[in-house]
């Protein structure tokens, strides 16, 4: 039966528990009661993994007790309770004990599921230098001469080259190994993520010393990175023995280097931290990493030789909320301290992309339209920025601003007040004659005298000014600047040909409106342009967002547009959300759409940029998400698709990606939206 839409389970994740119980050196009964204790709480938690220290059943501190057969009998029969008692839990079950085989002695991880021990897991790599002398009591995997043991009255496969597959649950392959193993140059977890491990479990002792932590946390940051996987750690906590040594009880989550959870450290009670994992996040990055499959190809006998242990997954019932921070606005990071890095990143890549075009073509004019809209105020801050790089006069920038049909006079205001603060050649060219007699000419009613606001009345004002541009350029020895975003390129929300589509060079063509936005307002609080030029910004970012192209009714205000361009294709805040995750990991629509609403569904939580004002935190129910992804999925498939393959020239900006066809994105003009729209309305209540 499938989860409800509610459900994580519905949506391609699973979730990961990492434990850290309280322990007593050498006393398995104290040992396995807190064990238990932690793993109740995590099938409570309705987690699928749930990963606990290094030998924890023993207590890693143990030394040459480990060669009592009394401690390991008394371990022997505390592994087998949890065995006993899993039968009844959600998670697998990750728990560390000393196993005497052959007469050697494994360090080893027993993976455990519903009553059954799936695999057993010894350490590969034991270290033996400074505090650490594991090889005087444990044997390396390497030395084990057989691949099945005898456990709990079950035989199980023995060996660090397992992987536990789900057969149910696409996607969710887990590999385990043990502390030191992640410290060396080739993990086992690298081996297994080629084999198609996406989940990968430490279970670790590691005793704390000053500065440790942050190398744990690069290590397993940077493995769940080159793996393109999660990676879980657990190390050991309270009650391992202080002898010689400290420990901090550090557990942490990861996903492909991304921190989802991580514990607090030197904490005296047992705890648990919990994280949602993305596993589709994961197999959509992999599909689209070509290394990744050449260094399948390359390592193809090794990885042939890892040994798949099937499982049946029961997937927890009902609804389970996800636990997870979906960021409102994936292009902008909430963090101030990261924002402003990433606005100054995106900002220079702008301005060098120009750069380089400029010298290039030895042209050192740019010929700009500014509307007093968001999308050319950004553009010619960053024409202005340029000018001042390469040593020109901002003068050489020739800005013009056009007023059709429908101009309002605050946007007309603004696009002067900004010109004439940043000391660009400011001129007015009025469209409206050479636009009525191109409407006379075809024989629009409007050129006629009626009041008809079609869309040719409407592309025809943009293509005007295109036009003028253009002829601009030609005359004054400049190159056309585009200023159109990333979010009107996925909606098609632009003129074709001539018409905003088309520029010499397009410095925002890979920048969503959303972000753009941002960067407006960095450039304010950062002083780039001085007081004048950033009151004039503000009032820019206070304006509805309009094309301007309809005019307003007899007797409305005439100050304000008329237009709402959020109306008519949705929020871009909404449509940028939708853009990212459909460009980005290629999600089914009905996953981003309770990516979405985990997002947007209530202002209250999570948390909010400290530059978007409390009357702008918008919410938003899950059917008005539903209303306009379909308007999103509708034009950004079936019919925008052939002005992005003829977009100009521009750099590439974010990860999030570009949508030109030299690019990030290539695709056909004339595919169907079909699939897109049916999923979402099949599974999006």
């Amino acid at each position: 039966m499938r989860a409800p839409f509610q459900s994580i389970y519905s949506h391609g994740f699973v979730r990961a528990a990492v434990c850290i119980p309280a322990v007593r050196v050498a006393d398995p009964v104290f040992n396995l009661e807190h064990t238990l204790r932690l793993a109740r709480e995590a099938s409570d938690a309705h987690a699928a993994v749930a990963l606990f220290p290094e030998l924890g059943l023993s207590a890693y501190t143990c030394e040459d007790l480990f060669q009592q057969d009394a401690l390991l009998d008394a371990v022997r029969d505390a592994l087998a309770r949890v065995v006993q008692e899993s039968v009844g839990m959600t998670p697998v079950l990750l728990v560390g004990a000393p196993l005497r085989l052959g007469g050697h002695i494994f360090n080893c991880a027993f993976v455990i599921y519903r009553g059954r021990v799936l695999g057993v897991v010894p350490k590969s790599y034991l270290p033996n230098y400074r505090e650490f002398y594991e090889r005087r009591w444990f044997a390396r995997a390497a030395e084990a001469p057989f691949t099945e043991v005898q456990v709990c009255g079950q035989l199980v496969p023995f060996g660090s080259d397992l992987l536990f597959e789900a057969q149910n649950v696409e996607g969710f392959a887990l590999h385990v190994e043990i502390c030191e193993d992640v410290w060396t140059p080739i993990p086992p977890s690298s081996w297994a993520a080629l084999a198609g491990a996406t989940v990968l479990a430490n279970l670790s002792a590691s005793n704390i010393t000053v500065g440790k932590a942050e190398y744990r946390r690069d290590l397993c940051a940077g493995q769940s990175g080159r793996c393109v996987a999660a990676y879980l750690y657990s190390a050991a906590g309270p009650g391992e023995s202080t002898t010689d040594l400290a420990w901090d009880g550090h557990a942490l989550i990861y996903e492909n280097n991304e921190l989802l959870a991580e514990s607090h450290r030197f904490v005296p009670e047992p705890h648990m931290i919990v994280a949602d994992v993305d596993l589709e996040r994961l197999a959509q990055d992999r599909s689209r990493l070509t290394f990744f499959h050449d260094n399948v190809a390359d390592h193809r006998a090794r990885i042939e030789g890892i040994r798949r242990i099937p499982f049946e997954f029961r997937v927890p019932e009902g609804e389970i909320p996800l636990i997870r921070d979906v960021a409102r606005f994936p292009y902008v990071p909430d963090d101030p301290a990261e924002r402003d890095a990433r606005c100054y990143e995106a900002y220079n890549i702008q301005v060098h992309g120009l750069m380089k075009r400029l010298s290039s073509t030895g042209i050192e004019k740019i010929v700009i339209g500014v509307s007093g809209g968001l999308d050319s105020t950004h553009a010619l801050i960053v024409a202005a920025r340029t000018m001042d790089a390469l040593g020109l006069p901002r003068a050489n920038i020739l800005a013009y601003t056009m007023p059709g049909f429908a101009t309002s006079e605050g946007t007309r205001s603004n696009a002067w007040k900004l010109m004439r603060a940043l000391g660009v050649t400011a001129q007015e060219i009025d469209i409206r004659p050479s636009s009525l007699q191109m409407l006379r000419d075809i024989g629009h009613p409007y050129g006629a005298g009626q009041p008809v606001y079609d869309v040719t009345f409407e592309n025809v004002q943009a293509g005007e000014r295109t036009s003028h541009l253009f002829r601009l350029a030609n005359f004054h020895d400049g190159l056309v600047l585009g200023t159109g975003d990333l979010s009107e390129l996925a909606l098609g929300w632009a003129t074709y040909g001539v018409g905003d589509q088309m520029s010499h060079y397009n410095v925002n063509g890979s920048v969503p409106k959303t972000l753009i936005q941002y960067l407006i307002s960095w450039v304010i609080h950062s002083g780039q342009f001085g007081d004048e030029a950033g009151a004039v910004l503000q009032s820019i970012l206070d304006t509805e967002i309009s094309p301007e192209l309809v005019p307003a009714d007899a007797g409305d205000d005439t100050s304000q547009p008329a237009q709402s361009t959020q109306e008519k294709i949705g929020p871009y805040e909404l449509q940028d959300f939708t853009l990212y995750y459909v460009t980005r990991f290629g999600f089914r629509p009905s996953k981003v759409a309770y990516l979405a609403w985990n997002a947007w569904s209530d202002r209250a939580r999570g948390r909010w940029s400290d530059l978007l004002p409390a009357e702008k935190r918008n919410q938003y129910e899950l059917a008005t998400i539903k209303r306009w992804m379909e308007v999103f999925l509708w034009r950004f498939f079936k019919t925008s698709q052939f002005k992005r393959s003829a977009m100009p020239n521009g750099p590439k900006v974010g990860s999030g990606g570009s949508l030109s066809p030299r690019g990030d994105w290539r695709a056909p003009s004339d595919s169907e939206a079909t699939v897109w729209l049916e999923e979402l309305r099949k599974n999006v209540p």
